[in-house]
């Protein structure tokens, strides 16, 4: 497994986040998805984001990517849900015949973490390092 780091921090932060075009509309094709991406990392790039995959359907998207510790996520998410929201209505017009108020995606979203390491590896490990109170 590679770790990231920075000055003071070694670090493996992924995470999985899925976004939803608004009521599930059928949008996406490989143009679209090719300008949605190509925003995602230059979007990322301020926040310290990495695209790690990018997989899209027609109705929404699955990206992995990696970032810092110090990153504010929803505030990346909202600022790329917002701007690509716009230029894509902007540069595909033909897509607001399929959207209902102008809105793009959903308001939701769903971001995992996304680690290379099963939960049970990190837990034996801990433990086998001294006296182990479990929480939970």
């Amino acid at each position: 497994m590679f770790l990231d780091n920075n000055l003071h921090s070694v670090f493996h932060l992924h995470y999985h986040l899925i976004l939803v075009i608004k009521y599930r509309r059928k949008i996406f094709d490989d143009t679209i998805s090719d300008f949605a991406r190509k925003m995602f990392v230059r979007i990322g790039a301020t926040y310290h984001i990495t695209l790690v995959q990018w997989t899209y359907a027609e109705d929404h998207l699955h990206i992995v990517f990696k970032t810092h510790p110090r990153t504010e996520l929803t505030k990346f998410i909202n600022a790329y849900k917002s701007a690509s929201s716009r230029r894509i209505k902007k540069e595909f017009p033909q897509i607001k015949k399929e959207l209902w108020r102008e809105m793009f995606w959903s308001k939701s979203f769903c971001l995992l973490t996304a680690g290379e390491i099963p939960n049970a590896v990190v837990s034996d490990y801990i433990e086998s390092q001294g006296v182990t109170e479990k929480i939970i």
